[in-house]
């Protein structure tokens, strides 16, 4: 009896081991959980081509010129979800002169995407799904700063050419080898490696660990070494987010910090002691517990909630600094009461003009920016050489086409910092003139 007993136990014991998959180990579990997040990302660029024999035939066939085509081209990359309302996150260079961008889902559906920010210096963009009414998406989450393991399995996904989703796997062969520099273009230094597979279609997706968890955005391939892939750390991603997509983009009221994204609760990242959030105490470090009674479940919905707030109408924040629960109130203010013309003048000794359609089209530009209308002596502006009908087009790589933007950039910034703004500059050729793109360094002072 004894020996059928042992027999049935065994039999139970192979039962058991044939009913468990051996195929479904952790690389399994972590693609099934993330791919639903991943998106293939498609552009379509306008060429703006000057030709002599086109404008001539404008000139004498206008209107019926204009029923042509115009000339694109389309490029491919992927991207990852990171927010169940459909926030997008991919590489900048994908998606940087796209007229139009969509994307595909791993299940096939397809949805054109509105462009939110994005900056060369990180190489992220953020894209927003046009959705339609209460739709969700599956979500990325994000690893801890830094919850990197030397030698690690790792995972780069993607959604290549619109094919549907793909995965190679590899290790984490080095880590970011230098510390966060704020405004300074990222390079190989700054890069996670990875000898998983990295091809031009996984431009933008997401590189993840055996958890699921986002621990880069894969950026490029070393040609000059095989089986080489980089990847953005999941630590300047989040940077980059704050700065592209921070709270105090609001529509036009100034709340004045600054949250990391991908931490639960969220992390005060910075403050501006001189904003509301600053003089009401908030500080980097505090941890955001609830908005006005609501709990954010990401970052994504704490911007929506902090939109939801009316001018005049108390903000309350509940935090946790170390072990102290606290509340804070306080007022969203109307950022054009700060944020102006005379606070950039004051910043580099500028004064820089909107461009109106009328002033574009007299200038004969077609680039959206801002106009250098006048250069105090002696002031950083000056000594960059600014002049006066300068274009500035972008400040530290990310675009500017108000004087409120630029006002905030340069807000944030100490004196002896430098600021990189790239401008468009009028030259004159006998009777013609021609314009000529260039880059100048400023020293706050």
């Amino acid at each position: 009896m004894f020996r059928m007993l042992c027999i049935c136990l065994l039999a139970g014991t192979w039962l058991t081991q044939a009913e468990t998959d051996v195929r479904r180990d952790a690389t399994v579990e972590a693609v099934q959980r993330v791919m639903p997040s991943v998106v293939n990302v498609a552009t379509e660029t306008v060429l703006q081509v000057h030709d002599p024999i086109e404008q001539l035939f404008r000139d004498f066939f206008d209107p019926y010129y204009r029923r042509r085509g115009p000339n694109t081209q389309h490029s491919l990359g992927s991207g990852v979800i990171i927010d169940e309302e459909g926030y997008v996150l991919t590489n900048f260079h994908v998606v940087n002169r796209a007229s139009r961008v969509w994307v595909r889902l791993f299940d096939g559906r397809e949805y054109e995407c509105e462009k939110i920010s994005g900056t060369s210096l990180t190489d992220v963009a953020l894209l927003k799904i046009k959705t339609r009414k209460d739709e969700k998406f599956t979500a990325v989450k994000f690893a801890e700063d830094d919850d990197l393991l030397l030698g690690e399995t790792v995972l780069a996904l993607g959604n290549p050419f619109g094919l549907g989703g793909s995965v190679s796997r590899g290790i984490l062969s080095s880590k970011s080898r230098r510390p966060v520099t704020e405004n300074e273009a990222l390079d190989v230094m700054d890069w996670l490696q990875t000898d998983a597979a990295i091809n031009p279609g996984n431009s933008g997706g997401p590189l993840i660990n055996l958890r699921g968890e986002l621990i880069g955005i894969s950026v490029a391939i070393y040609r000059e070494g095989q089986g080489i892939g980089f990847a953005i750390p999941v630590k300047r991603i989040a940077t980059a987010m704050s700065d592209i997509y921070s709270p105090e983009e609001l529509d036009s009221l100034w709340f004045g910090a600054r949250v990391r994204p991908g931490t639960s609760p969220l992390q005060v990242a910075s403050v501006q002691l001189e904003s509301p959030a600053g003089k009401a105490g908030l500080r980097a470090g505090d941890l955001i517990l609830h908005v006005n009674g609501k709990a954010p479940r990401s970052f994504m919905e704490f911007i929506r909630q902090l939109r939801d707030i009316k001018d005049q109408e108390d903000l309350v924040l509940s935090t946790q600094r170390a072990n102290e629960k606290r509340k804070v109130t306080f007022k969203l203010l109307p950022e054009k009461n700060f944020f102006n013309a005379e606070l950039v003048r004051k910043r580099i000794g500028a004064t820089l003009q909107e461009m109106t359609p009328d002033l574009a089209e007299g200038l004969g530009l077609n680039r959206r920016g801002l106009l250098v209308s006048s250069v105090d002596r002696g002031s950083a502006a000056g000594d960059a050489e600014l002049q006066r009908g300068m274009l500035i087009t972008s400040i530290d790589g990310q675009a500017v086409a108000d004087v409120r933007t630029a006002a905030k950039r340069l807000y944030t910034k100490a004196k002896g910092d430098k600021v990189v703004v790239d401008v468009i500059m009028p030259r004159h050729r006998g009777a013609f003139l021609q314009y000529f793109q260039g880059r100048a360094e400023l020293t706050i002072r």
